[in-house]
């Protein structure tokens, strides 16, 4: 069992913005398949850039704000609620659109499963 709080996590920066400060509840290794489950604000305005993860599934949950989700050239409005799915190697980029705090929790899962773990 493992319990964590995010009051007790350190901020920092996101690989592909440092500017942007994500809080890391559980990192890569951990588990098998999940690369990390955190949750990072953005501040009215700020963008989370366009990027992609070549093998890995990428999973938000929109828990306050409202934003917008540009994927592979189209855009969608998200609000508190919605949940967006990024396949591998999709650009993504998330931009906060509203004028409070928009709050992302989100993991990353594998493309494919580990050596370990195939044939199990």
């Amino acid at each position: 069992m493992k319990i964590v709080s995010l009051a007790d996590i350190p901020e920092e920066g996101v690989s592909h913005d440092p500017q942007l400060r994500k809080k890391v509840m559980i990192r890569n290794g951990e588990f098998p398949h999940l690369r990390k489950f955190a949750q990072v604000r953005l501040a009215p305005g700020q963008v989370a850039h366009a990027h992609s993860h070549e093998d890995e599934y990428e999973v938000f949950l929109v828990e306050q704000g409202r934003g917008a989700v540009r994927c592979e050239g189209s855009e969608y409005q998200v609000t508190a609620g919605c949940c967006v799915v990024f396949e591998p190697a999709e650009i993504h980029e998330l931009s906060n659109t509203g004028d409070e705090e928009l709050i992302l929790t989100y993991f990353g899962l594998a493309a494919s499963a580990p050596n370990s773990a195939k044939g199990s």
